[in-house]
């Protein structure tokens, strides 16, 4: 039984206003009703969502969309389950998935803690994303941090045998610490001897990334598989 507790308290998401812009609007009007799914306290059957049997994977919170995009454009014998709720980025990934005509992508524009205690089926996912989460950098704020062990329970329960779970920081504190919450999990184990992984082929580097590495600063991938 799930706790309502952490329901409550835990959210995917925080609301913040973001300008949407004409074209932004537009992709969504014309793109939900061909790669939106709608929220449904109902297990969603996806292979029927994108009408194929084919490797399924979930990125939570894809932002802007376009390292999203970039992966499913360069992986089409995968399908990608976007969930975001702020509108500028579904609008912005919508336009994107249009523009390089992608049949591999559907997006749920709805808070993910919902989506995946309410739609997603138990050991239904081959891979999880979860690329550059809010680190909530203040100590008091660690709270809202969206990686804490009741999610990734939740997460790793969702994984077929084999499939693995993903997470990607800049923040390194935060990298410790989804490293631990990771190795805490029993049905997940390190894809690595110990630590961090070697960033994967598939996982592109963002221009904030780029940036970021001329600079000095780091960034950290975590994967781990369920066993």
């Amino acid at each position: 039984m799930e706790n309502p507790a952490f329901q409550r308290h835990i959210r995917s998401f925080v609301l913040r206003q973001g300008h949407l812009s004409a074209a932004q609007k537009r992709a969504i009007d014309d793109g939900m009703p061909s790669w939106g799914l709608e929220y449904s306290p109902a297990l969603l059957d996806l292979e029927a969502s994108f009408g194929r049997n084919a490797p399924k994977i979930l990125e939570i919170g894809f932002g802007m969309g376009g390292a999203s995009a970039e992966i499913a454009e360069q992986n089409p014998e995968r399908d990608y389950l976007g969930i975001e709720v702020h509108s500028p980025g579904v609008g912005n990934l919508l336009k994107l998935i249009s523009e390089k005509a992608l049949s591999n992508m559907r997006l749920i524009q709805h808070d993910a803690v919902e989506v995946i205690d309410n739609m997603l089926p138990l050991a239904s996912l081959d891979g999880i994303h979860i690329f550059f989460p809010d680190p909530w950098p203040k100590k008091r704020h660690h709270k809202r941090r969206l990686i804490q062990p009741e999610l990734i329970a939740r997460l790793a329960a969702r994984l077929k045998p084999g499939a693995y779970l993903h997470a990607a920081t800049d923040w390194e504190e935060y990298a410790v610490q989804i490293l631990d919450v990771f190795s805490q999990e029993t049905l997940l184990a390190n894809s690595v001897a110990e630590g961090f992984a070697p960033r994967p082929d598939y996982r592109p580097l963002t221009k904030f990334e780029q940036r970021g590495i001329r600079l000095g600063h780091g960034v950290w991938d975590i994967i781990f598989k369920r066993v």
